[in-house]
């Protein structure tokens, strides 16, 4: 069988652990007729684990040495499907059956772990749960609350769709090659209905992202572009205060604000 040395390109770190793989198993506990989808799983350190469970298993590799890998090892599998593309850019409509919603899994590269939380947000709707290792610093912040040195814009998107719970700290050494950070594995549900009602979904992700652009910045030069001093007012907002003090339910009603603009006369 091919040895596959890590690539830095990809941020590839391959777990080895027994025990903590174990433990992340448990924590998802695949069933016989649950569909998995796992994103970059390296030389199938989970990948192996899960097919045991009898589930339907789709995979999604960028590199194409290690799809070689996988199909090697699990060529004895028909429960497994390897598509070598780009998380980022892969269509997971295309996985969706009206029989089963999917499960994500992965341990995920820190150079891209937050754009990839961001993109399955689209894909909620059709999402059971995701299982995710990734670096503990980012988990942080997926759970941080206001008022907290981690709370920003993942906080709240996340928190938005998502029940979150952060399972268990890992440590480098768990890794070949160790990176230089710790990791945590963290569970995402996402919500059927949102903790909050937001109006427009779009209008809410650009008021967060615009608050936290700036977040040293009160909310009244934050979001000058969209809102003005009594449009933040009207919202039952204050405008001097800081994105990083504001619920989730706040955002919402900021969002859900509908600025009045005044109607032009009509040119004679």
């Amino acid at each position: 069988m091919t040895s596959h040395f890590p690539h830095k390109r990809f941020g590839q770190h391959f777990l080895h652990d027994p025990n903590i793989i174990q433990r992340i198993v448990t924590a998802i506990a695949p069933q016989p007729a649950q569909h998995l989808v796992e994103i970059g799983p390296g030389k199938g350190a989970l990948t192996m684990p899960l097919l045991q469970h009898g589930c339907q298993l789709d995979v999604v590799e960028i590199d194409r040495d290690l799809v070689e890998l996988l199909e090697q090892k699990a060529s004895y599998s028909k429960q497994l499907r390897i598509y070598n593309a780009d998380a980022l850019k892969f269509d997971f409509k295309q996985l969706m059956t009206s029989e089963q919603p999917l499960r994500i899994v992965g341990n995920l590269p820190y150079n891209i772990s937050t754009p990839v939380l961001f993109y399955l947000l689209n894909y909620a709707n059709d999402i059971q749960d995701m299982t995710f290792m990734l670096q503990k610093e980012v988990v942080d912040r997926m759970v941080a609350v206001p008022a907290t040195s981690n709370y920003g814009r993942l906080s709240v998107m996340l928190q938005y769709y998502c029940q979150i719970k952060k399972l268990f700290d890992v440590s480098p050494g768990a890794f070949y090659p160790p990176p230089k950070v710790n990791s945590s594995v963290v569970q995402l549900k996402p919500y059927v209905t949102p903790p909050v009602e937001v109006i427009n979904q779009k209008q809410f992700a650009q008021i967060v992202k615009l608050a936290f652009s700036l977040r040293r910045k009160t909310l009244r030069n934050a979001l000058r572009n969209v809102l003005d001093v009594k449009d933040i007012q009207a919202a039952g907002i204050n405008p001097q205060a800081r994105a990083e003090t504001l619920t989730l339910a706040e955002f919402a009603q900021l969002a859900n604000y509908q600025p009045q603009v005044p109607i032009e006369e009509s040119k004679l």
